[in-house]
């Protein structure tokens, strides 16, 4: 992908990039990984001891702030708008993270304001509430606690009624510090500023195209905007150019009953043809799970449910990137959809004035008629039940994660749906309060998969909610509960499916060892792939892992974290704990995983399973997020590396692809029981 996002012309709406061939050849090595983010310039000693000691003043500011403001949760809550100015300097100071001597100057810039908004919220106020044009903000993640800034551009016009809001996800950008992100929300509105439309900036989590906390990122940050602004959700639109266009094709494939629309511009929509034509890089020896895994953000796989989202696809003409919407042109052309996708003659990486003009053209037709939020008919296509709905059609569990699933569904009369499923085992029919147009006099007949099912009438509401599941002999029935978690053992569900990189997107905590671990090799590793994780996370996504030692982890822990468990039986004492109820057998001398034993002493198992002690959250045992250094160079490689369990041979050190050998690895089933790998 291209390297840096900032405008180079005045008269040509670029990615805000700097021109580039490819990431190079020398980004296919795993074994010599450059350093991202790459390492910053030296700051003269007087310009470090002045921001430091501005950062710590400006610490001290928003502890005042806290201590002044207790007994007002309404200005408590607003703590993060400055805290995202501390901390852009601060972490740009700890990583050093400068990368050309203006941005000196903007950190000065950036204190100053964060030091008014502190004094102003110390005295009770936040006029940058009522802030027209480009306001920063900030808001505290569920996922890590920790603070993530956006930018919004808000127009003159904008009176405190419902309005929509266009969000624009920004290219791949190495250098984009917290810092360097304020900077650009300060002074840049971007390349898109619709007429009487808020515009929000997120930041994505920096560099990881918007997938996992950044997809995650998203998400809370409309939630957070939407507490202060009139965000209209049925003219809600997403965009993005490189990087950015990659996004907008996850996020429009993903949540494709959310958006009025979505606009694409250049990018990838998959990875390993993406990879193949743009990086030059040979896929074919990837593992099998991988293979099953890159259906997670390859938006050329769920192309279906682009018909619930209006798309307006931008491309250059000379742009080797137009490959991402070629792509997903020849995947919609085979669900009977023709891509609208508009070609920037003679542009390379650059949207053209014309071409913006008729994307924004296009785009205030599509948000002046709105979403429809009660469509007749849904088509929905996903490969696990993290994504399970779309409009009115709900999966609840399926036959086979990781394999193609689709539901067609259809109200074809006064009281009858037509309902056709493939992959799946249970589902919901659920139209909210005074959506369904059903009659309420009669029962509907629903005929799913060709069999007819008498199932409850509507409430007077005009709400309806049916579960369907199909049993023995292949039979649908209508069912009191949507899922059978619990009551037949565990099943995987929404929120509860894997694979590893899954336990990530939710809040979550490192559990590190205190006890002495069986082997020494073996307690080496996990503390140097814990620090790994911790480490990487602060560089990647930006956030202090959470941590407590096992000794400390309490029942409110349990109840509301995904544990992520560092350590073996004998020196982490929270897995000692569960360990009875986890489907692998672990002693001092040997791991047995899916009918294999493997040596204590120089094997490692890796695994996602629902906690026993909260089977609504999940434990991990010894592993972060499953991409590693040598993804980071190519944001198609930023896609899950493990599945539901692994087993790691130590004998091979960790690198930057791997922790190291992968003796074995594969996912549960529906039931979270061992199954067999695929044949050789």
């Amino acid at each position: 992908m291209i390297k840096a996002y900032f405008p180079l012309q005045p008269l040509v709406f670029s990615l805000l990039v700097l021109p580039a061939l490819a990431d190079g050849p020398k980004d296919n090595v795993a074994t010599e990984v450059r350093e991202i983010p790459p390492p910053g310039i030296a700051v003269p000693e007087a310009v470090a001891v002045e921001l430091t000691k501005g950062a710590d003043a400006l610490r001290q500011a928003l502890d005042e702030v806290a201590a002044a403001q207790a007994k007002r949760a309404d200005l408590l809550a607003l703590l993060p708008d400055v805290e995202v100015y501390w901390k852009a300097l601060a972490w740009t100071l700890e990583n050093q993270q400068f990368y050309k001597e203006s941005e000196f100057k903007a950190a000065r810039e950036i204190l100053a304001e964060g030091l008014e908004r502190a004094r102003q919220l110390k005295a009770g106020q936040a006029p940058w509430l009522k802030q027209k044009g480009l306001v920063v903000r900030g808001y505290r993640s569920r996922i890590d606690g920790s603070v993530q800034p956006y930018g919004l551009v808000i127009p003159e016009s904008y009176t405190g009624a419902p309005i929509r809001v266009d969000a624009w996800f920004h290219g791949r950008g190495e250098t984009v510090s917290e810092l360097a992100f304020i900077e650009q929300r300060r002074k840049q509105a971007g390349q898109a500023t619709p007429k009487d439309a808020i515009v929000l900036h997120p930041y994505g989590r920096y560099c990881c195209a918007n997938k996992f906390a950044g997809e995650i990122d998203l998400l809370e940050a409309l939630e957070h905007a939407s507490q202060y602004y009139q965000l209209d959700p049925d003219r809600t639109v997403v965009r993005g150019f490189s990087m950015g266009g990659a996004a907008c094709w996850q996020f429009a494939v993903h949540y494709a009953d959310r958006w009025c629309a979505a606009s694409p511009g250049a990018g990838f929509s998959e990875t390993p043809e993406f990879l193949r034509v743009f990086q030059g890089e040979d896929v074919s020896n990837v593992p099998w799970y991988q293979k099953k895994l890159w259906h997670w953000y390859n938006a050329t796989d769920s192309a279906l449910n682009l018909f619930h989202c209006p798309t307006v696809a931008y491309s250059g003409e000379l742009d080797r990137q137009k490959q991402a919407a070629d792509m997903m042109e020849a995947a919609l052309r085979a669900e009977q959809i023709d891509l609208l996708h508009l070609i920037g003659p003679k542009m390379e990486h650059k949207i053209d004035p014309g071409s913006m003009a008729e994307i924004e053209r296009r785009l205030a037709s599509i948000t002046a008629a709105g979403r429809a939020p009660m469509p007749f008919e849904v088509h929905f296509a996903t490969w696990m039940l993290r994504y399970n709905r779309m409009h009115w059609v709900v999966v609840d569990e399926l036959e086979e994660h990781w394999e193609r699933t689709r539901v067609h569904a259809f109200i074809t009369a006064a009281s009858a749906v037509t309902v056709k499923t493939q992959n799946v085992t249970a589902l919901t029919l659920d139209m909210e309060s005074g959506l369904c147009p059903l009659s309420p006099l009669q029962r509907p007949v629903v005929t799913i998969d060709g069999q007819a099912v008498e199932v409850r009438r509507p409430k007077s509401d005009r709400s309806w909610q049916v579960h369907l599941r199909r049993g023995q002999g292949g039979q649908w029935m209508e069912t009191l509960a949507a899922t059978q978690n619990g009551k037949t053992g565990l099943v995987k569900h929404h929120g509860m499916q894997g694979p590893i990189d899954d336990a990530f997107m939710e809040p979550f905590l490192m559990v590190m060892p205190t006890g002495k671990a069986w082997h020494e090799a073996t307690g080496k590793w996990v503390n140097e792939e814990a620090e790994h994780a911790v480490r990487e996370w602060r560089k990647q996504f930006r956030g202090d892992a959470p941590q407590r030692p096992d000794s400390a982890v309490t029942e409110e822990d349990i109840a509301a974290n995904n544990l992520v468990l560092w350590g073996d039986p004998s020196s982490n004492a929270v897995l000692a704990r569960v360990l009875p109820k986890l489907p692998i057998q672990w002693t001092e001398k040997g791991v047995i995983a899916n009918g294999k034993t493997y040596a204590a002493n120089s094997h490692m198992p890796i695994l996602i399973f629902p906690n026993p002690l909260n089977p609504e959250r999940y434990v991990v045992i010894n592993s972060g997020v499953t991409y590693r250094e040598y993804a980071y160079l190519n944001n198609a490689r930023q896609v899950p590396m493990l599945p539901d369990w692994a087993v790691v041979d130590l004998a091979e050190a960790p690198n930057p692809v791997t922790p190291g050998r992968i003796a074995d690895a594969g996912f549960f089933d529906e039931h979270w029981q061992w199954k067999p790998g695929p044949k050789e």
